[in-house]
């Protein structure tokens, strides 16, 4: 970073999973920096959803360099997740015809349902867990069943991991949603679903997606479930691949936890 920037510049790492954020400082001047960061973040930088992107550099060896302002701020708690502002920024980017339009020219193609379940599939051979774990079989099982309920559903460009801890409130109260690294086009849902079964309870589902703009009806509610059960298994596999079994435990019991509710409701 520093042949970007200078020597005189402070640069220090940023953290995240990618190791390729960093944060820079000189004298008052502050830039948060990414190479390689998501090619769609000058639309997502006018329309507010992210900081502001100060400039973009191409590297000679291919590398693009984005500075954003760096702002003071923190990640919202879990209990945040509720707050009308979220929902509202939610709906905002789901109904953005801009961003789609944006993903459509770079050849984004559409995550469709049957992908995702073809991905679980093999994933499961790879692993030679089709026998063995039962919860995982079950949801492979139920997500084939209920495919037709989902297909040829509404695409939009969707974040893809909307955890609370990619919520930045500013200290001017700006809300922005950052790391756009996975974001897909694909249907709302996929979004609603994690947010809603981990932030927030689902007697308040209702009243929250009156907040983004929707109404709950059946085919929302299949929807949901099919995502936020997909999304549990591609985690039990993910860390079952890292051998970080006590996190894919966790993801199995929250697999059993929607199987309950889903009987419940």
């Amino acid at each position: 970073m520093e042949q970007v920037l200078g020597k005189e510049w402070t640069i220090s790492p940023a953290g995240g999973s990618t190791g390729e954020a960093y944060y820079a400082q000189l004298e008052e001047k502050r830039l948060f920096l990414k190479r390689n960061s998501s090619p769609f973040l000058a639309v997502l930088s006018a329309e507010g959803i992210v900081p502001k992107l100060v400039w973009t550099k191409r590297l000679e060896n291919g590398d693009v360099i984005t500075a954003q302002h760096w702002l003071e701020g923190r990640e919202l708690k879990p209990l945040e997740m509720k707050f009308d502002r979220v929902a509202a920024l939610l709906s905002k980017i789901h109904h953005s015809t801009e961003l789609l339009h944006l993903f459509m020219r770079i050849e984004k193609k559409p995550l469709e349902p049957e992908m995702i379940l073809n991905k679980l599939r093999q994933s499961q051979i790879e692993q030679n867990q089709v026998e063995t774990n039962i919860d995982v079989h079950k949801a492979i099982k139920y997500l084939t069943e209920q495919l037709p309920v989902v297909q040829n559903q509404r695409k939009v460009v969707c974040h893809c991991d909307v955890n609370h801890n990619n919520w930045l409130l500013a200290d001017d109260n700006q809300l922005y949603l950052i790391d756009w690294d996975n974001a897909m086009i694909a249907d709302p849902a996929m979004d609603i679903g994690m947010l809603l079964h981990k932030y927030i309870p689902e007697s308040n589902w209702n009243s929250w997606l009156e907040k983004y703009g929707v109404q709950m009806d059946v085919s929302l509610m299949n929807r949901i479930y099919w995502y936020v059960i997909a999304q549990s298994v591609t985690f039990i596999q993910w860390h079952q691949k890292r051998k970080e079994f006590s996190q894919a435990v966790k993801w199995e019991e929250t697999l059993q936890s929607i199987f309950v509710k889903m009987h419940q409701s």
